[in-house]
């Protein structure tokens, strides 16, 4: 049975809610002193652990969890690399401020661990902290409610949704060559829902374009149903929804050499009531993230074409979920003890180097 719905209110509702599956979304377009450019996403889940029905997600032994995924992207070397932590520790005073306020740790087989955070500093601005990125965000335009009022019903499911897609950014980033000051845009997505797990398919690109003007618009296929929908925010803050949404890929695959994913990584993107008319070109083609048996296209966008009869140009990201995979649970779970074994026997040389340096002495 689906509850009512209840207005979306700020600052309440950026904090956690009660329901089977939540998270706290972020991409971003960052440029370091040199010129050099790179992208991130980073996004923190909350998950029931009963109802979410995600197979090895059922076995914790508590009701609810959290686990985190987050990549870097290399636009110039195209290359990419991910963490994902299939149990995240939220600190006690987590949710506990009248500001967002999310404090936790991904634990890692090493001798260390690195605190992360998802904070509201003040009305505009949050601080975004995980083991590759310490960043600053500022929010430069209200919240962008999906659908008109932050609700979609998508035929079986429905879902609370905001997006926050204009955020000034800046702070530091690990590359491989170490810590790098950045500075860029950014943009944010809260949803929460009461719906489990399934084999549901959708696409989904942010785009921000160089006049800051925002779009976000997805196709959700339930199997029964798909849904268009696509959200614009203006410069003047003032926003528009439509459902008359074309996505179309254009040809140009990657074709995922552990899974066997061919995902389309070039698409066109257009709303006909406001004459817009977009070409979307993945930066980089491998940006396959594995949780699991569950694997997704997450990457950045390149982003030119017509936007109300005028030429216009811009960045994005792109989300492809429910593509048909040949990745399964014998095969995860193989590759799991492998990256353990592997990273245990790097600890072990480490330490076993600390020693002889200490022997020495």
């Amino acid at each position: 049975m689906r509850k009512e719905f209840q207005p979306i209110k700020f600052p309440e509702d950026e904090s956690s809610h009660d329901c089977i599956i939540e998270w706290w979304y972020f991409n971003g377009h960052l440029t370091d002193k040199s010129g050099l450019e790179y992208s991130f996403m980073d996004c923190l889940f909350k998950a029931d652990v009963k109802k979410v029905k995600i197979p090895f997600l059922s076995k914790i032994p508590l009701k609810t969890t959290y686990f985190s995924h987050s990549l870097i992207s290399d636009i110039n070397k195209k290359k990419f690399s991910e963490r994902i932590s299939p149990f995240s520790i939220i600190s006690a005073d987590s949710f506990s401020k009248p500001l967002l306020y999310i404090n936790y740790l991904n634990p890692e087989l090493k001798n260390n661990y690195i605190n992360c955070a998802i904070e509201k500093i003040d009305k505009t601005t949050y601080h975004l902290k995980n083991e590759d990125l310490d960043l600053t965000l500022t929010s430069i335009k209200n919240p962008l409610l999906e659908g008109g009022k932050g609700y979609l019903e998508l035929n079986s499911k429905t879902t609370y949704y905001y997006s926050l897609t204009n955020l000034r950014t800046e702070g530091r980033m690990k590359t491989k060559d170490g810590w790098v000051d950045v500075t860029g845009k950014s943009w944010m997505d809260h949803q929460w829902a009461d719906t489990s797990y399934s084999k549901d398919k959708w696409d989904w690109f942010s785009i921000q374009l160089e006049d800051d003007t925002e779009i976000v618009c997805y196709k959700y296929d339930d199997g029964q149903v798909k849904t268009y929908w696509a959200d614009i925010s203006y410069p003047n803050g003032e926003q528009e929804h439509y459902q008359d949404v074309k996505m179309v890929p254009l040809g140009r695959q990657w074709v995922s050499p552990k899974t066997q994913t061919v995902f389309p990584l070039d698409w066109n993107v257009k709303i006909p009531a406001k004459n817009i008319d977009l070409k979307l070109t993945a930066e980089v083609e491998n940006q396959e993230m594995l949780f699991g048996t569950i694997n997704y296209w997450e990457g950045p966008l390149r982003v030119e074409g017509i936007f109300e009869g005028h030429k216009t140009k811009g960045v994005g990201f792109m989300e492809l979920v429910g593509y048909p995979s040949q990745y399964g649970n014998a095969k995860y779970i193989k590759d799991e003890i492998s990256k353990t074994t592997n990273r245990l026997i790097s600890i072990a040389k480490d330490q076993f180097s600390a020693f002889r340096g200490y022997k020495k002495l």
